[in-house]
């Protein structure tokens, strides 16, 4: 059921792509949203999963023979699809307009659609890497991380994947931000838990 779910979310997401062309920002919002459900649905799903006993769960793993999930063609036709919609939307929402993500977020902030656009990629963003969180948790939970996959590769591997950002720059720009605000609070203040420091 993944797997057609997976395939669906990127034949969205290539519609996407076109809408960014276009600057056609509320088919864009529209699609993204339905992803974004999509990946919701895709990720509550995997809790099912963890009411099998590791032996139930394995009994379906060895039906699975060399395979793995890495290897699921829906799941690497998602992983293609990042690249070209953060093309799409730096050429369209970005460049195209004269604006840096330090002017979309901060500089010329105004909520408007290069904003928006932004912020429903990194809700794409957000909900793929939390479907990878989970579903690391469930192979830590039914079959341990210490193990080998199907394909005899540390399981580990895989906590790679689940630190992966599609869109760096949006998440980036977050920490700049709170920087460059940081120097503005004025008088740094003892923590709490050592009230005694701020009296020296």
């Amino acid at each position: 059921v993944e797997e057609l779910w997976m395939k669906l979310i990127t034949y969205t997401l290539v519609d996407v792509v076109d809408f960014l062309e276009q600057q056609n920002t509320h088919r864009v919002v529209t699609l993204m949203g339905r992803v974004h459900r999509l990946m919701r649905m895709m990720t509550a799903q995997l809790d099912l999963l963890e009411t099998m006993s590791p032996k139930e769960y394995q009994e379906i793993r060895l039906q699975l023979g060399n395979g793995s999930g890495q290897e699921s063609p829906g799941f690497k036709l998602l992983l293609r699809m990042p690249p070209d919609l953060w093309r799409a939307f730096k050429a369209s929402y970005l460049d195209g307009r004269g604006l840096s993500v330090e002017d979309v977020y901060d500089i010329r902030y105004d909520h408007g659609d290069s904003y928006v656009v932004a912020e429903a990629l990194i809700e794409f963003d957000e909900l793929f890497q939390k479907f990878r969180a989970n579903h690391l948790y469930l192979i830590h939970r039914s079959i341990g991380l210490g193990s080998k996959s199907l394909k005899g590769r540390p399981v580990e591997l895989l906590q790679a994947g689940a630190l992966h950002r599609f869109f760096p720059e949006l998440w980036d720009i977050r920490c700049d931000m709170t920087d460059r605000w940081g120097s503005q609070y004025g008088t740094v203040r003892a923590p709490i838990s050592h009230p005694e420091a701020a009296a020296e």
